[in-house]
């Protein structure tokens, strides 16, 4: 079990990092409706497929590094499907820590894009309703990625 100087560090660490993201105004993305055609120089795409507290949490901080030290030169989006498409429930159906909850929207506010796989909600029988305002509904995750990526996003994985 880990110590408390150890947690407290660690917590310490995500207060530093979220509280970069909020003093950095400038750190604004452009994103499009017509999927980023304001290209910035930097542009990557992460998946989120899992509800594990540890793996969220090493996801939401890396994005968050990527605005804190880019900001509005980067093109961040989190492709959600299988377990992850949780953390974009409004409310998830499977614990999720409210702490990924709060950054996952303080991240969007900041530009990040949010998709949420339409497969995976119509196995679920999610609709719009059962999802977090900021999320956008792709009709395949997994699609989702690989066009990303044909269009130049970079792929990341954990």
């Amino acid at each position: 079990m880990p110590s408390t100087d150890t947690s407290r560090r660690n917590w310490l660490k995500w207060l530093g990092a979220a509280g970069g993201l909020f003093t950095l105004n400038a750190a604004r993305a452009h994103h499009t409706d017509t999927h980023f055609e304001d290209a910035s120089e930097h542009r990557i795409v992460y998946q989120c497929n899992k509800i594990d507290d540890g793996y969220l949490g090493s996801v939401l901080f890396s994005v968050g590094e990527m605005i804190r030290k880019y900001g509005d030169n980067v093109e961040v989006v989190v492709a959600c499907f299988g377990p992850g498409i949780q953390l974009l429930g409004d409310p998830p159906e499977r614990p999720v820590e409210k702490i990924h909850q709060e950054r996952a929207a303080s991240l969007a506010a900041y530009g990040v894009a949010f998709h949420a796989c339409g497969n995976t909600m119509d196995s679920l029988g999610w609709t719009e309703q059962n999802l977090v305002e900021y999320a956008r509904i792709v009709p395949i995750g997994v699609d989702d990625i690989m066009l990303l990526q044909e269009k130049g996003f970079s792929y990341f994985s954990w």
